[in-house]
């Protein structure tokens, strides 16, 4: 039977902390004396009214008896309920009068999906902006992560919390107890945000921008102060740094972890890393080929960085723009396709198929190649030397199924709902993937505005399945779940 009074307080918990992110807002829209203080104010005030009730019902429940189930469910109700909640101070602020559009904003924004309904970014008030922003950062590691991590009071439900918050194949811990794994990422992640923020600052950004394009990169979630993103400031200096920051948020964090301690090596033998940064120096070479053969751009040196730039934005599933990608063809298109559906690295803040699975599968299609002429051959699919169980490699063929069954769907329900096919294929790859841009209208320089409201709740759901790697989801929606 599930521990219902386990989960109330968990949410009630998670609720709490999240008001101390809301009022850090509040405190931005205080110092710039703009009109979004007091429906910021207003809505920390109910979210934290909300967690102290949550906190209250559940103040009995028994932790010890937390399992697998209530761990999903918490993980699931904290995405969905915390967008409810942090959409209010743009529905009460009124700059976003739509309730499904101020749900597809914040969801964008936890899941780091980065894809907006806003048609003037620039229009929004310091206070929403930071919140805006704020939204990515934290969703970039993970709310339950960063909640595990500050709690070690959860207990006996902090393994299933952290477990199905970030499933999918993930590295060694580097330490026996959740709550020290869950600190130390949060650390890494911590002491990147920092150092880019200075980065950012010591070019032609002020602070402010600074602050929320880190917040935006590192978790590559790709929200931007400006209209035009990445492309105001028109700065190379900028677009390395963010090209630099994109790849290393791609990248499993317990490897950044290991090297910030002075072991490297793991780091450079780790073969999903190979794989990763072999991908994109393939990719960068074909689309700056492709961009200065078809005369886009002449000058070699932007060619190659706005190359760079896009294959950066779109593997690490960040969504920040420097061009519309949209006038240089379907075949880049289907290089974007390509590029948000496979992604980075597992343990890492994008999103995505994920490189290892990318791998695995690869392999996996060779060896059934090599059993063609060598019918009686056991052949394992490795990965770092070592061979993988049938059982993962079965795993990965399913969630690939999924993958692409929720994809199928998705644009189904699109298109039944008036989306034009390339627009919907490209929203449902780029929701899924939490990507942001997609196609046509919808590409770097547009947005999500126009997308009628059925097909921005079904890509709302789409962007917390994909954040929360489908099976978490999917899972308590089967009948089977609620079975004692």
């Amino acid at each position: 039977m599930l521990n219902v009074r386990f989960i109330i307080k968990m949410l009630g918990m998670m609720f709490i902390l999240e008001t101390l992110f809301m009022l850090a807002a509040t405190a931005v829209a205080l110092f710039y004396k703009e009109n979004d203080f007091y429906p910021l104010l207003q809505s920390s005030g109910i979210l934290f009214g909300t967690g102290v009730l949550f906190t209250l019902i559940g103040v009995k429940a028994n932790e010890y008896t937390a399992g697998r189930r209530e761990g999903m469910l918490i993980v699931a109700l904290t995405w969905a309920l915390l967008s409810f909640f942090g959409m209010l101070p743009y529905y009460l602020s009124g700059y976003i009068d739509n309730v499904t559009d101020a749900y597809f904003e914040t969801m964008s924004g936890f899941t780091t999906t980065g894809a907006t309904i806003l048609t003037n970014i620039e229009s929004l008030p310091h206070g929403l902006l930071f919140w805006r922003s704020l939204t990515q950062w934290q969703g970039g590691i993970g709310m339950v992560v960063f909640s595990v991590a500050l709690l070690p009071i959860i207990g006996g439900g902090a393994t299933q919390m952290f477990n199905a918050e970030t499933t999918g194949i993930t590295h060694e811990r580097f330490r026996p107890r959740i709550t020290q794994v869950a600190k130390r990422l949060w650390g890494v992640y911590l002491f990147l945000t920092i150092l880019l923020i200075g980065l950012l600052w010591a070019g032609p950004m002020n602070l402010f921008d600074a602050i929320n394009h880190a917040f935006a990169c590192i978790s590559t979630g790709g929200f931007s102060t400006k209209n035009t993103s990445i492309a105001y400031w028109d700065s190379a200096y900028v677009e390395y740094i963010i090209i630099l920051f994109m790849l290393i948020g791609s990248i499993n964090f317990t490897l950044h972890y290991f090297l910030l301690n002075g072991k490297p090596k793991k780091l450079f033998k780790d073969e999903e890393t190979r794989w990763f940064l072999w991908f994109v120096v393939i990719i960068t070479a074909i689309a700056t080929t492709w961009i200065l053969y078809n005369g886009f751009i002449t000058d070699f040196e932007e060619a190659f960085r706005q190359a760079l730039f896009q294959v950066s934005t779109l593997v690490s599933s960040c969504g920040f723009a420097t061009v519309d990608y949209i006038p240089w063809g379907p075949f880049f298109w289907l290089i974007t396709l390509l590029l948000m559906t496979v992604c980075g690295c597992a343990g890492s803040t994008c999103g995505g198929l994920k490189m290892v699975r990318f791998a695995v599968l690869s392999k996996n299609l060779l060896n059934e190649f090599k059993k063609q002429t060598h019918p009686n051959a056991v052949i394992p699919v490795r990965l770092d030397k070592r061979a993988l169980s049938g059982d993962t490699v079965h795993r990965i063929l399913a969630f690939a199924f999924a993958y692409i069954a929720l994809v199928l769907f998705g644009c189904l329900i699109l298109m039944l709902d008036g989306v034009p096919f390339d627009e919907a294929i490209g929203a449902t790859i780029s929701a899924i993937g939490n990507v942001g841009p997609g196609l046509g209208s919808l590409g770097p320089v547009g947005n999500y505005s126009a997308v009628p409201d059925l097909s921005k709740w079904v890509l709302s759901f789409l962007m917390m399945t994909g954040r929360l790697e489908i099976f978490t989801v999917l899972t308590i929606l089967l009948p089977n779940f609620w079975k004692q």
